[in-house]
């Protein structure tokens, strides 16, 4: 019988030392795992697709929360209790407000109409209530208001365009730059304001000519306030109304130099305060003077040694 001649290995566990102490015995193996589990293996194939899907849903209701915050400042009901709690926060100061398309209405008045000013809580106004009142103003067709985040309001404004009401055989009108009626004509609202705030032009062909004297006019106004109506002469030249019943004959085609005059003497003379019947400016070197008639004593008055006023005197200054 032959012998394996391979070397054997030393049964350790037949030494007595290896029995006794317990360092040198080996730990015990782990279960042997066949396969993993088909949840692992699910897990494991579904990994890449786990991470997008988590991320999608994120993205998902940020755009939800987005979507609602859109829908409640597209109504001033809903967006009214949103609003109150962001001014109640720490508020974003308005710092600029730029308005585009300003002709004839006022900085002031659109500021009154909006409602707020540099310095306040960028929230704290309604847009809508802001436009709608910014609307109702005399010379503005329609607005849009705008918050630009963070500090920015911006108004854009599309003027109605009249410069002046025309009276002609009765008939008031208001007329743009060009002498053509605006559309929309009509004494209640917007226009009836814009009615009392324009300058009054009189005549025939007054519609047509009076972009050039209003353009004149409006470079002095301390003369301006004082103006009521502006009346073409034989479709000419114009004679100026003031308010106290004053008559000004301006020269024909001179009319921005004859205003400028005027002003001067009202700052040197306070012309235009004084009871004058009419001043004369139709000769390009004098302007001539109506003074308001002295009153006439009465019958029985006692005579007295000086001479009684004419009842028709004028004063005719010549120009410097």
């Amino acid at each position: 019988m032959r012998r394996d001649s391979r070397p054997q290995e030393p049964d350790f566990r037949r030494d007595p030392a290896f029995r006794r102490d317990p360092a040198f015995r080996p730990a015990p193996m782990p279960p042997y795992e066949d396969r993993p589990s088909r949840t692992k293996l699910f897990l494991r194939r579904q990994r890449k697709l786990i991470r997008p899907g988590i991320v999608f849903l994120v993205v998902v209701g940020l755009g939800g929360v987005g979507a609602r915050l859109l829908y409640d400042a597209a109504s001033e009901e809903r967006f009214a209790p949103l609003r109150a709690k962001l001014v109640a926060m720490e508020p974003l100061p308005i710092r600029h407000v730029i308005i585009n398309g300003r002709g004839m209405t006022s900085e002031a008045s659109i500021y009154e109409a909006l409602g707020t000013s540099t310095g306040h809580p960028i929230f704290g106004f309604s847009v809508e209530a802001a436009r709608q009142r910014i609307d109702e103003l005399p010379f503005v067709d329609h607005a849009t208001v705008e918050r630009r985040m963070p500090d920015t309001i911006i108004i854009n404004l599309t003027e109605r365009t009249p410069i002046a009401v025309w009276q002609t055989h009765g008939h008031f009108s208001l007329i743009n730059q060009a002498g053509e009626e605006v559309p929309d004509q009509g004494m209640t609202g917007k226009n009836a304001q814009a009615f009392l705030q324009l300058p009054l032009v009189v005549g025939d062909g007054a519609n047509t000519a009076a972009s050039v004297v209003i353009d004149a006019l409006a470079k002095q106004p301390d003369v301006k306030s004082r103006v009521a109506a502006l009346i073409r002469v034989g479709n000419r030249r114009w004679n100026v109304t003031l308010k106290d019943g004053t008559t000004v004959m301006l020269p024909e085609g001179e009319e921005a130099a004859a205003f400028a005059r005027l002003a001067q003497y009202q700052t040197s003379m306070n012309l235009l305060d004084r009871p004058v019947v009419s001043i004369d400016m139709r000769l390009p070197d004098r302007m001539v003077i109506h003074q308001t008639p002295a009153p006439t004593p009465p019958p029985d008055a006692p005579k007295t040694d000086t001479p009684a006023p004419p009842s028709d005197s004028s004063q005719t200054t010549q120009q410097p």
